[in-house]
C-alpha cells in the first residue's frame, strides 16, 4: 500500500495527461504507470456492468498482484478522461452530419452514467480539461467542449491511429476553436460566392438542356468551395500541380468553377456537335479530362489535372495515383509533397469497389506512394436505386481509410463552413505527415440517378424529405444574413451576374459548328503526335553502336567485388557474360535487360512493375541482386552511365486492377519513360479488364490520349493448365481496331531487344502487348547474336531462312513458341517440304508482308495457320476479320474448348500432338471438324 501512497498528493491533472497518453499508447508509458492503469481499465470494464459503488470503496488490484485503493477524487478525474476517450473514440456515431436523414442509433452512448459519472458531478471542476487545452473545467463545461468538437456538423475518426505524433497534432488541431471555423466577413462571402456558382451552374443547364443528362451536383454544392479552399492553401504551402480524378456527379461543375473549363465549350458538347478533329470519335461529357494553368490569389501559377474517366467510376482513381507519381519522380524527387492528388468518389461505389481496397493498399508501398492522397466522397446516401443499408455492411462508405489508419472526417453537406474546416484539416494533415486523409460529405441527390430518372419510384419516403429541402447556399445565405453579413438582395444579384455570364457564354458557344477537344496534360506531350494504322507499320531504326552496347554488357555481368552473392547469383552473372563475350548466343533475360541498358543509355526512364518482376517470376530477369548477409539491393542497370535515365522496378502488391490503372497513369504522364506491367501468368491480366477494356484499348479514341504502357503476357502451351497456358490473346485481338495499340507474341531476344526499343523511338505512343514466353526463357534455339541486337530491326515477320524455295509443298503461318514445336518435329521428321513462317507482330497485322511471302510460295498446294490454342482462341479469329487471304489457309488447331487447356498434363500433351500431326498431315485430322466427334 505504501508503494502508492503519493495518489493521495499528487496533482491529478498530471494522472490525466499521462493517463490519456496510456489509452493512445499504453508502451509509451513508464512499466509501473503501465501496470496501474491496466488495472484501472480492468476495474471501469466492472463498473459498466453495474459496480460502480464497490470499485469506489474496494482496492484495485494492478500487476504483480498488489492492490492500491484509489482515491475518490483520482478516480473521478481517471473516469472523466475516459468520458474525453469516449467522445474521442464514438463521438463521430452521434454527430448531426445528415441533412436529410434521421441517423441510426448507436450503443452504448456518450451518458455520463456509462462512465461512472452521475448529474451530481456536473459542476464539479476536473483538472482533466487540461488535456482538452480548456484548464480546470466544470464536467459541464467539459461535455459541452467535447459535443461541440465531436458531435456537431464534423464527426471524427481517428482513435485507431497509432502514432502518438498523428494522434495528438490532430487532438490539438481539434481543440482549436472547438473544431469550428472562425472566418472572417470576407471569407465567408467567398464561400457564398462559391456555393452559388455551383447552384446557379446546375439551375442554368436544368433549364437550358431539359431531361439531358449531366449528373448534378445539387444536394452536395458544398465540394465546389470545398475544392476552392483546398487549391488556394494548397498553393500557399508549395502544392505546384494537382492531379484529380472523379466520376461523373458535380464533374461539369468543378470543370467550370474549379478548372476554369470555359462553359461555352461545356455548351457545345450539350448541343452535341461533331468534333474539329476527325482522329479520333469523342466521349460523352462527363468523361472527359481538363489541365489548365490556374493562378491563385498569392499569385502563384498552379497547374491542375483532372483525368478522363469511363463509366466504372473508381478506375480513375488508380490513374489519378500513377500520374502524381510520374509527376513527382520526374520533376519533385525531393519533394513528392509538390504533386496533389485528389480522388472524388461516390458513397456506393467506396464502398462497393474493389480497386479502391487496391488502390488505399499501395498507398505507403515504395512503387506506388504519392505521398498521401485526399478521398472526398460526394455521399448521396444511396446508389442509383439502392438504399445504403443494401450497398454495404460496414457502418461507413468510408471504412476502408482504416487500413492505412487514415483520419476520417464526416462532414454535413449543408454547412459549407464546416465543410470548408474539414477540408483544410486533410490538406495540412496530408501536408504534414505524408499520408490519405479521407473527407465523407453528407448530402443528398435531388435528382434521380440522373435527370431523366425517377427517384420517387424507389425512394418514396426520402424524395419528399429532399424536394421540401433548401439547397446549402439558400441555408447558408439566410445564416449570413441573421449574423449581419449580407442583406438581403445579395445573393439574388450574385445568382443574376453568374448567370449572366453563362448566357454570353451560351451565345458565343452556338456561334460555333464544332467541338474542340482540348489535350489532356498536353504539357507533357510537347513533340509528340498522332499517327495512323499505316504511319505505324513505318520501319524504325532501333540499332544501337556496338561498342556501347559492349560496355553496357559490361556493367551487366560484372558484381561489385565488395559484396558477397550467392553462389546461384555469380553463376548467373558468370553465365551472362559467357553468352555476350565467348559464345556469342545471347537468352532472352539478356536480350530484355540490353534493351533496358541501351534505352537508359540514351536517357529515357525505364519503370516495371508487377508481381514478382525483380527476380521474374520464372526466375530469368534478376534485375535486382540481393547481398546476401545483408539483403542489400544491387541494381547494375542504374550503373550504365553518369548521365543515364533512371531504372525503377518494384514488386507489386497482389493486385492487377489497380496496379495496371497505376501504371497506365504513370505511362500517361511520362512519354519519355518505358513503362512496363508484367503479368505473372499471361490470363492473371484479366484481373484488369475493365483498364484494358476503358484506357488501354479505347483511350486515344475517346479522349486524345496517347499511353506507351507496355504489358508483357506469359503465353505458351506446357502443359500447366488452363490458368498457366493462355494469356487469351484473343481478347487483346478482339479490341484491335485502325490504330489503337500494337500486339507482339515474338519468338527471339533480338526481336524483344528491337520490339522494346521501337517502342520509345517513335514520335508517338500507342500500347504494347506483348505475348512473352516461358519455356523459351531457356530454350536453346531461342537465342540471338550480339550482332542482330546491334545492327538489326524489329521484323514484324520472320520468313523460313533454311526453306528451299522449290521444294515446298506446305507453307506453314504460326506465332510464337509454337514454332519451336513446329520446328522440333519437322527436323525430327526430315520434313524439308515445310516452310515454317513467324508471325511475330499480329496488329497491325503485317498485311503485305503475308502477302508478299504467300506469293513467294505460290507453288505450295498447302497453305496453313497453326496455333496451339483452341480454335475459338488464339489469333485465328482475328486474322479472319484482318487479313483478307485469311480464307486461303487450312486451320491446324485444338477443338473449340470453353477451358484454354486441359488440366490434365497427359491430355495436354496429346492435343498438342495431334495439332502438331495435323500441321504436318492433313490424313491426320484429329481434330475432329465434325463436332460430333469424340473429344480426344
Amino acid at each position: 500500500m505504501d508503494k502508492y501512497s503519493f495518489l493521495n498528493a499528487a496533482h491529478t491533472s498530471y494522472f490525466a495527461a499521462l493517463y490519456d497518453k496510456y489509452l493512445t499508447n499504453p508502451d509509451s508509458v513508464e512499466p509501473s504507470w503501465r501496470a496501474f492503469f491496466q488495472g484501472f481499465d480492468f476495474g471501469m470494464e466492472s463498473s459498466v456492468d453495474g459496480m460502480i459503488d464497490e470499485l469506489q470503496t474496494a482496492p484495485l488490484s494492478v500487476a504483480g498482484g498488489q492492490e492500491v485503493e484509489v482515491p475518490e477524487k483520482l478516480q473521478k478525474e481517471f473516469q472523466v478522461v475516459r468520458l474525453i476517450d469516449g467522445y474521442r473514440t464514438r463521438g463521430h456515431l452521434f454527430t448531426k452530419t445528415n441533412p436529410v436523414r434521421e441517423r441510426r442509433q448507436y450503443f452504448p452512448t456518450l451518458e455520463i452514467g456509462n462512465f461512472g459519472l452521475a448529474p451530481s458531478d456536473l459542476d464539479t471542476t476536473f483538472t482533466a480539461g487540461e488535456i482538452l487545452g480548456i484548464g480546470p473545467s466544470t464536467l459541464r463545461q467539459i461535455i459541452e467542449h467535447l459535443t461541440s468538437i465531436y458531435c456537431d456538423a464534423i464527426g471524427v475518426e481517428y482513435m485507431y491511429i497509432r502514432n502518438p505524433e498523428r494522434v495528438e497534432w490532430i487532438q490539438n488541431w481539434l481543440n482549436v476553436n472547438d473544431n469550428h471555423p472562425k472566418y472572417d466577413s470576407d471569407r465567408k462571402k467567398h464561400i457564398l460566392k462559391k456555393l452559388n456558382e455551383a447552384v446557379s451552374f446546375e439551375g442554368f443547364l436544368h433549364t437550358k438542356y431539359v431531361g439531358q443528362k449531366r449528373f448534378s451536383l445539387e444536394g452536395n454544392e458544398s465540394l465546389i468551395p470545398a475544392l476552392d479552399a483546398v487549391v488556394e492553401k494548397a498553393a500557399e504551402m508549395g502544392v505546384e500541380q494537382f492531379v484529380m480524378g472523379m466520376a461523373h456527379r458535380g464533374r461539369l461543375n468543378v470543370l467550370t468553377n474549379i478548372f476554369g473549363k470555359k462553359a461555352k465549350d461545356i455548351f457545345s458538347e450539350f448541343d452535341g456537335k461533331d468534333y474539329e478533329q476527325e482522329i479520333f470519335d469523342g466521349d460523352v461529357k462527363y468523361h472527359l479530362g481538363w489541365t489548365s494553368e490556374r493562378k491563385a490569389q498569392n499569385g502563384k501559377k498552379i497547374i491542375m489535372n483532372i483525368a478522363p474517366n469511363p463509366s466504372h467510376l473508381e478506375t480513375v482513381g488508380a490513374v489519378v495515383e500513377g500520374i502524381a507519381r510520374a509527376k513527382q519522380d520526374a520533376r519533385y524527387k525531393d519533394d513528392f509533397s509538390k504533386v496533389l492528388p485528389i480522388v472524388v468518389h461516390g458513397d456506393a461505389a467506396i464502398a462497393g469497389q474493389g480497386l479502391v481496397y487496391e488502390v488505399v493498399q499501395m498507398a505507403n508501398l515504395d512503387g506506388y506512394k504519392t505521398n498521401g492522397t485526399i478521398h472526398i466522397v460526394v455521399n448521396n446516401q444511396i446508389g442509383f436505386t439502392t438504399n445504403y443499408l443494401d450497398a454495404r455492411s460496414s457502418t461507413y462508405c468510408t471504412d476502408v481509410a482504416k487500413v492505412t489508419l487514415s483520419p476520417v472526417l464526416h462532414v454535413n453537406s449543408d454547412d459549407p463552413e464546416a465543410v470548408v474546416h474539414a477540408s483544410l484539416f486533410a490538406l495540412e494533415f496530408r501536408m504534414r505527415f505524408q499520408r490519405d486523409v479521407f473527407l465523407d460529405l453528407l448530402g443528398y441527390r435531388k435528382y434521380g440517378h440522373n435527370e431523366g430518372d425517377e427517384p420517387r419510384f424507389t425512394q418514396p419516403k426520402l424524395y419528399k424529405a429532399i424536394a421540401k429541402h433548401k439547397n446549402s447556399r439558400d441555408i447558408y445565405a439566410a445564416a449570413l444574413i441573421n449574423e449581419g453579413i449580407i442583406g438581403d438582395g445579395f445573393v439574388q444579384e450574385l445568382e443574376e451576374q453568374y448567370k449572366a455570364s453563362l448566357e454570353e457564354e451560351l451565345e458565343d458557344s452556338r456561334k460555333e459548328d464544332k467541338t474542340v477537344i482540348t489535350p489532356f496534360m498536353a504539357d507533357e506531350w510537347s513533340g509528340y503526335t498522332h499517327v495512323r494504322e499505316w504511319e505505324m507499320m513505318d520501319p524504325v531504326d532501333t540499332k544501337y553502336d556496338k561498342k556501347k552496347l559492349t560496355d553496357i554488357a559490361k556493367v551487366l555481368t560484372e558484381l561489385p567485388e565488395n559484396k558477397k552473392f550467392l553462389r546461384k547469383v555469380e553463376k548467373l552473372v558468370n553465365d551472362r557474360k559467357a553468352m555476350f563475350f565467348e559464345n556469342d548466343a545471347l537468352d532472352w533475360a539478356m536480350g530484355e535487360l540490353l534493351a533496358y541498358g541501351t534505352l537508359l543509355e540514351e536517357g529515357y526512364g525505364v519503370r516495371m512493375s508487377g508481381q514478382d518482376v525483380e527476380r521474374g517470376t520464372f526466375s530469368h530477369r534478376h534485375a535486382v541482386m540481393k547481398v546476401e548477409e545483408s539483403e542489400e539491393e544491387v541494381m547494375l542497370l542504374n550503373h550504365i552511365s553518369d548521365k543515364q535515365g533512371t531504372f525503377q522496378i518494384y514488386n507489386s502488391l497482389l493486385s492487377e486492377y489497380g496496379v495496371v490503372g497505376f501504371d497506365y497513369g504513370y505511362a500517361m504522364a511520362s512519354p519519355n519513360t518505358l513503362t512496363i506491367w508484367e503479368a505473372q501468368f499471361g490470363d492473371f491480366s484479366n484481373g484488369a479488364q475493365i483498364m484494358i477494356d476503358q484506357y488501354i484499348s479505347a483511350a486515344e479514341d475517346k479522349w486524345k490520349l496517347q499511353n506507351g504502357l507496355v504489358m508483357l503476357l506469359p503465353h505458351g502451351y506446357e502443359g500447366q493448365g488452363a490458368e498457366h497456358s493462355s494469356a487469351r490473346m484473343e481478347r487483346y485481338l478482339q479490341l484491335c481496331a485502325r490504330d489503337n495499340m500494337y500486339i507482339a507474341d515474338v519468338t527471339t531476344p533480338a526481336n524483344m531487344f528491337h520490339l522494346l526499343r521501337r517502342q520509345m523511338k517513335v514520335n508517338f505512343r500507342k500500347p504494347l502487348i506483348v505475348f512473352t514466353p516461358k519455356s523459351l526463357l531457356r530454350h536453346p534455339k531461342a537465342v540471338s547474336t550480339v550482332e542482330e541486337l546491334a545492327n538489326g530491326e524489329f521484323q514484324m515477320v520472320i520468313d523460313d531462312a533454311t526453306a528451299e524455295v522449290s521444294k515446298i509443298k506446305s507453307l506453314v503461318f504460326c506465332t510464337g513458341k509454337f514454332y519451336y514445336d513446329l520446328l522440333a518435329y519437322r527436323e525430327e521428321n526430315n520434313r524439308d517440304d515445310v516452310a515454317l513462317v513467324r508471325v511475330e507482330q499480329l496488329f497491325p497485322v503485317p498485311t503485305e508482308q503475308l502477302k508478299s511471302i504467300m506469293e513467294k510460295y505460290k507453288n505450295a498446294e498447302d497453305k496453313v495457320w497453326a496455333q496451339e490454342e483452341p480454335r475459338n482462341m488464339g489469333a485465328w479469329g482475328h486474322l479472319t476479320m484482318h487479313f483478307s487471304e485469311a480464307h486461303k489457309l487450312r486451320v491446324a488447331s485444338r477443338r473449340f474448348y470453353a477451358s484454354p487447356a486441359a488440366g490434365s498434363a497427359v491430355r495436354s500433351k496429346r492435343r498438342h500432338q495431334q495439332v502438331i500431326d495435323y500441321v504436318f498431315d492433313v490424313s491426320k485430322n484429329n481434330m475432329g471438324r465434325n463436332p460430333e466427334a469424340k473429344d480426344k
